[in-house]
């Protein structure tokens, strides 16, 4: 799994020459051209400020409903319940690129196309029926007992929900957040349909100028390509501690 992630590194340090004539051999030195030309050459900077802001407000969307929704599935019992949570499974079994000319219409419609709005929007959409689908689980599985007893020290439900319960789910919450922050980040397909302006390109669609149809700098293009991967990387390795306790709790149960 990391052999591929060794190449992209060794072929960003490599020109297009060496590239060709070894392509999985380590650089021959340390060649800094490929990172200069990637942020002297694009508007990285513009496009890393953009894909944050994407990522992080899809996320924050995607947790806070998504928690929302999964704590009324999951600890309160009322009509509708069931078919509700199917209605978010349904999600996961459709995938979205198959709705992408309704969608095209829709987002057209509210005059969302070419904004950074109507992205969040998708992504957020995108990553609801996982976030539900995982966290309504965890949720199911944390003792009654403790709402209970809050209940009768006079604990309101908001409460129960924000001071007790959330804080024991945080691990479900870091997994939902990992599992659609990498392809969120990484998407190339939404922001190509549905971003026109240079200044709101993501990462990966900003990258492209380097491609062709009939010459690609690939040395650059790696180059751009690991700079792309660090944030997330660095984001997952923080979190791994909290994601490895959520994974392993699960199993527990």
């Amino acid at each position: 799994m990391l052999y591929p992630v060794l190449i992209m590194v060794f072929s960003a340090f490599k020109s297009n020459a060496e590239i060709y004539a070894a392509p999985f051999a380590p650089p021959t030195g340390l060649n800094l051209d490929n990172l200069a030309r990637v942020l002297g050459e694009t508007h990285f900077q513009q496009y890393l400020v953009n894909s944050v802001l994407t990522t992080g407000a899809s996320i924050a969307l995607i947790l806070v409903l998504g928690t929302m929704a999964a704590y009324g599935l999951a600890r309160y019992e009322f009509r509708g319940n069931g078919a509700i949570f199917m209605f978010f499974l349904a999600g996961l079994m459709v995938p979205l690129k198959l709705a992408i000319i309704p969608l095209f219409i829709e987002l057209k419609a509210m005059g969302l196309i070419d904004t950074r709005l109507g992205l969040v929007a998708i992504y957020t959409a995108m990553g609801l029926p996982s976030a539900v689908f995982i966290l309504t689980g965890f949720l199911k599985a944390l003792p009654g007992e403790l709402e209970q007893s809050a209940r009768i020290d006079g604990a309101g439900e908001a409460r129960i929900m924000l001071q007790i319960m959330l804080p024991l789910a945080r691990p479900a919450m870091v997994i939902a957040a990992i599992h659609n922050a990498v392809p969120i980040w990484n998407d190339f397909f939404f922001p190509l349909v549905f971003v026109q302006s240079d200044r709101l390109k993501t990462l990966p669609q900003g990258l492209t100028v380097f491609m062709g149809e009939y010459n690609t700098d690939w040395g650059v293009l790696f180059a751009g390509l690991m700079l792309a991967a660090l944030p997330i990387t660095l984001l997952y390795i923080l979190l791994s501690r909290q994601f490895i306790a959520g994974l392993t709790s699960g199993a527990l149960k």
